[in-house]
């Protein structure tokens, strides 16, 4: 394909900033059309893309080469099942679905049309991540540790839906969780979830939660997830079998607020783009989507199990 593909981004909220400059650096893309339910947000947009507020609009007459779905939680699976229908591929926010029954679906709707879906996973392609992974990359690990605290009211946005457990799916072991359990898995490969404490508010809430973890060799792993944390920290530590401790700080290096999530969007489209042109093999299998949402819900079970006795 000698023109840019034709980018459409459904959902204007917290995170499409990212999205849409990313999709102004790279020269594999032309933002085309963007879409959002509400009135006043898309008025607010300026740019020469078209502007949709039904997504299956978008879909029928902006007539995209690829999506990208940041929309709340709750409604990834009607706007991915559409477009995949559509045979449009998707690269779709954190997590995959609602749901692991969800993400199921959309996994199978991708596999049976060969359409390219993509979960964006961003904290996989921090700089700092990257090169960990890079130096521990044939080494034996023992354990891992990552730790993902921030106050989320500062991190919203406007976008109060990430405080309605029925669309966020729970708090921060359903939104903080994928994310986190991604960076386990780029390191350890397939995990089990063996234990999980989850503190709730009065509405319901996951605020804190730590969740241990095993991987296929025996290695062991802990994620301690927190939205009330007086500030933000993100960072992976790692011992190796020979005793040696590695981390990765993803924040180091970015003092503006959000200041790293600039060059881990513009990675993932970049990645998107290669996808799209049928240069690369993810899909939500691959990228772990779909493990994610399995190991949240895993967790959730345990939790749930720990709090009426079970196992003891």
């Amino acid at each position: 394909m000698n023109r840019p593909l034709r980018l459409g981004v459904i959902g204007l909220g917290a995170i499409s900033p990212y999205y849409l400059a990313a999709a102004d650096r790279l020269p594999e893309w032309e933002l085309t059309a963007v879409c959002d339910a509400r009135a006043e947000t898309l008025e607010a947009f300026s740019g020469p893309a078209a502007r949709f507020t039904d997504h299956r609009v978008l879909l029928a007459e902006g007539r995209p080469d690829a999506l990208v779905v940041a929309v709340p939680n709750d409604v990834h699976l009607p706007v991915c099942r559409d477009a995949l229908r559509a045979g449009v591929p998707v690269c779709v926010e954190k997590p995959l679905a609602l749901t692991a029954a969800e993400g199921r679906l959309l996994v199978e709707l991708a596999r049976a049309g060969e359409v390219p879906l993509m979960t964006a996973f961003h904290r996989r392609y921090n700089t700092a991540v990257r090169e960990l992974a890079d130096r521990i990359a044939g080494r034996e690990i023992r354990s891992v540790r990552v730790r993902y605290l921030e106050r989320i009211e500062e991190h919203l946005g406007g976008e109060d839906w990430y405080l309605e457990p029925d669309r966020c799916g729970g708090g921060c072991l359903a939104d903080n969780g994928p994310n986190a359990f991604d960076l386990v898995r780029l390191l350890l490969g397939d995990l089990t979830v063996t234990g999980c404490a989850i503190e709730r508010d009065g509405r319901g809430i996951d605020r804190r939660a730590v969740i241990r973890l095993r991987g296929r060799g025996g290695a062991m792993a802990s994620v301690e997830l927190d939205w009330s944390y007086p500030g933000e920290l993100k960072d992976i530590e790692v011992e190796l079998a020979d005793g040696e401790v590695l981390g990765a700080d993803m924040l180091a290096g970015h003092t503006a607020f959000k200041g790293s999530l600039w060059h881990e969007y513009e990675a993932i489209l970049g990645e998107f783009a290669q996808l799209v042109a049928g240069r690369g093999t993810a899909d939500a299998g691959a990228h772990g989507g779909l493990g994610a949402l399995e190991l949240v819900e895993a967790a959730y079970g345990r939790a749930l199990s720990a709090a009426h006795g079970v196992g003891r």
